[in-house]
């Protein structure tokens, strides 16, 4: 085999590990923003069922209010 061949292929398997180092790096990123969503929804997901407990609250004394009314 001549010197070509072996200087392609070192080339090809520069590039295989270039793209491999960019692709873990992408991969952690979306694992990131990944978790950041997670964590986003929880939240909102906490929030949800604060907002919805506090309503009915609101109804019920509004229940109560009409009664005696």
């Amino acid at each position: 085999m001549t010197d070509h061949y072996f200087i392609a292929l070192e080339q090809k398997i520069d590039q295989l590990l270039a793209r491999c180092e960019q692709l873990e790096r992408e991969n952690q990123q979306l694992r990131s923003l990944e978790l950041q969503a997670r964590q986003e929804k929880s939240r909102l997901l906490q929030v949800n069922d604060q907002t919805r407990s506090q309503v009915e609250k609101m109804i019920q004394r509004l229940k109560t209010l009409e009664q005696n009314i």
